[in-house]
Formats: C-alpha cells, structure tokens, sequence
C-alpha cells in the first residue's frame, strides 16, 4: 500500500466524486441553458430542463440548489411544480400561444414542403396536449405556498 496506506482504489474515490460533481453542475448550467432558451423556443420544454437542473444541483451543490429554488423567477416555478405536479393557467396560456404563434409562423413564411409542415402541426398538437393535461396551480395552492413561506416552512 504506496502512499501513507490507503490504497490506489481509495485514493482515486475523491476524484471521481468531484468529476462526478463538475458533470452534474455542468449538466444542470446546460439543462438551465435550455430550459431558458425554451421559455422563447416552444419546441424546447422549459419545465423538465428546470426541473433537471434543479435535480442536477440537488446531487451536485447545496449552494446552486439553494440558488435556484430561491431564485427570483424559477424559484417559485421549480417548488410547485415540485410540490404540486401543477403549472398556473398564465403558463398553460402563454406557453400554448407562443407554441402555436411560432409553430404557425415557421410553418406559413419558413417551411416549404408539406411534409415539413405537418411535423411542425404534430409537435404542436403534441405540445399542446401535455400542457393542457398538466395538473393547474389553484389559488388554494398557492397560498398554501405563501403561508409555509411566511411561517419558514
């Protein structure tokens, strides 16, 4: 046993404790990345890539967890979703508009050939059902979330 008695096994643990740290925090900078992008891009999915993020920094960093559950924005997307399963109306509305605002526009000025435009028709009929079929955030359920907030919970 080389090395003050541990072993080369032993010695090698820590390091791929942190590449496996350094993997996650960059999967979940990436996952955060496109969750973003798919606030603009209707065919990216803002919500798994969130909560993917969130997932990543919970495996690799207390403090960007920390971070992105209390963020400002996502913060309060990420708990209840989290909490509830469920998204607000105002979501639901804006995310099925600008789907279809961009799917319609791509479709109409940008793509040429039908069989282009039926798959673009597809991923927003798609889209359109997961979003409708998500559970919605009520009112009760939010002020579930404001009063655990007020009392530290």
């Amino acid at each position: 046993m080389p090395c003050g008695g541990r072993s080369v096994a032993a010695r090698r643990r820590p390091r791929r404790r942190n590449i496996k740290r350094y993997l996650l925090i960059s999967a979940g900078f990436a996952s955060l990345a496109l969750g973003v992008a798919g606030v603009v891009l209707p065919l990216l999915p803002t919500t798994p890539f969130v909560l993917l993020s969130a997932a990543c920094f919970l495996r690799s960093s207390n403090r960007l967890y920390g971070w992105i559950t209390s963020h400002r924005r996502l913060g309060p997307y990420v708990r209840n979703y989290l909490k509830h399963r469920a998204v607000t109306v105002q979501s639901k509305i804006a995310g099925i508009a600008l789907l279809w605002g961009v799917i319609l526009t791509s479709a109409l000025v940008f793509a040429d050939a039908l069989w282009i435009r039926l798959i673009l028709l597809v991923v927003a009929i798609g889209v359109t059902i997961h979003l409708v079929s998500m559970k919605t955030l009520t009112k009760e359920m939010l002020s579930e979330e404001e009063e655990e907030s007020k009392h530290g919970v």
